[in-house]
Order: C-alpha cells, then sequence, then structure tokens
C-alpha cells in the first residue's frame, strides 16, 4: 500500500445504512502513521449528503484514526484551537479516499479547556433507525470516555502544539509545491 503523505485527498463520511453523510474534497496529507492520517487544509468544499456545499471558513487539522472510533477537526480560530470530534468508524482508505462511518455524537473542547457534547439526539434517533446495536452503543460510549480524558490531559491529538506544528508543516509543503 503507497502512502498518502503530500498527496491531496478526498474524504467520504457515511451513514451506517451505507448513505452518503459528507464529503471534504480536498485535503492535503500531511502525515501518515500506523494508526493515524493527518489531514489539513486552509479552506476547503464540503458537499454534504443532500448535495448543498459549502466551504470551510478557518484552517483545519483533521486526524483520522485507523484502529480508534473517533476522528477530530482542530479548527484554527481566532480565539484558538477549537477541537470538534467525531464518534465515527476506524477508516479504511481506498482509491486515495479516507472512508469512514459517521455515528451522530460529537464532542467539542474549546480554548478555555470546556467539553461540550453535541448532537445526543441525533444520536437517540439514528441508533434506532440505523439498529446501530449493542456493541456499537458500547464501543462508542467507551470512546467517548476515553476522549474525555485525552482532552482533559492535553494528550494527542488534544495538543495545541503538535497541532500548530502539522498546521506550519502544511503551509511550509505546499508552499514548496506551488513553487516547483
Amino acid at each position: 500500500m503507497s502512502s498518502l503523505k503530500g498527496k491531496w485527498i478526498e474524504v467520504q463520511g457515511y451513514k451506517h445504512d451505507g448513505g452518503m453523510h459528507r464529503i471534504w474534497d480536498p485535503i492535503y496529507v500531511v502525515n501518515e502513521e500506523d494508526d493515524f492520517v493527518i489531514t489539513c487544509s486552509k479552506t476547503t468544499k464540503v458537499i454534504e449528503h443532500n448535495f448543498r456545499m459549502w466551504n470551510t471558513k478557518e484552517p483545519a487539522i483533521m486526524i483520522f484514526s485507523k484502529s480508534n472510533w473517533w476522528n477530530v477537526i482542530a479548527m484554527l480560530k481566532s480565539i484558538g484551537i477549537v477541537y470538534y470530534v467525531n464518534l465515527a468508524s476506524p477508516i479504511i482508505i481506498d482509491n486515495m479516499k479516507i472512508k469512514y462511518i459517521d455515528y451522530d455524537l460529537d464532542l467539542k473542547l474549546f480554548p478555555n479547556n470546556k467539553i461540550k457534547l453535541i448532537d445526543v439526539r441525533e444520536y437517540d434517533l439514528h441508533r434506532k433507525l440505523y439498529n446501530y446495536g449493542e456493541d456499537i452503543d458500547k464501543i462508542l460510549r467507551f470512546n467517548m470516555k476515553e476522549i474525555k480524558e485525552l482532552m482533559e490531559n492535553k494528550k494527542f491529538p488534544f495538543n495545541d502544539e503538535i497541532i500548530k506544528n502539522y498546521y506550519h508543516q502544511f503551509l511550509k509543503e505546499i508552499n514548496i509545491k506551488n513553487a516547483n
């Protein structure tokens, strides 16, 4: 398998029934490790399941796990870094695309260290609609607890310095590529 590092790719989020949820395109892969793919963008196009399109407003670093049931979007806002966590299946890489299943529950970590759980109603609705089952529910709740501990302890990927370093690496790499 070839590395995605240094390539512009597409990210596809699906729902449990296999339906498309959201697409980000393009996203730059700044690093690929055994357990994670780290992507960056200054701004990117997002296509929703209903084909509505919009562009992100700020630079972001997206960390996708190959083994954990979550992915993280670190948004570089004027107030500081805001971390948005999607509880989601581990990713698969298929034909230069990152793919995962979004399981609705999300967590946000704000620069003041406040943690907020969001989309609980959506999760409850979709858990019944898509028949998530007890195993999925247990996995997601376990991962939610693990994420909160990582957030509270400023462990990867919730470390501002690491995120800023990835962003600076991204800027350097795309500037070098644009100069060639």
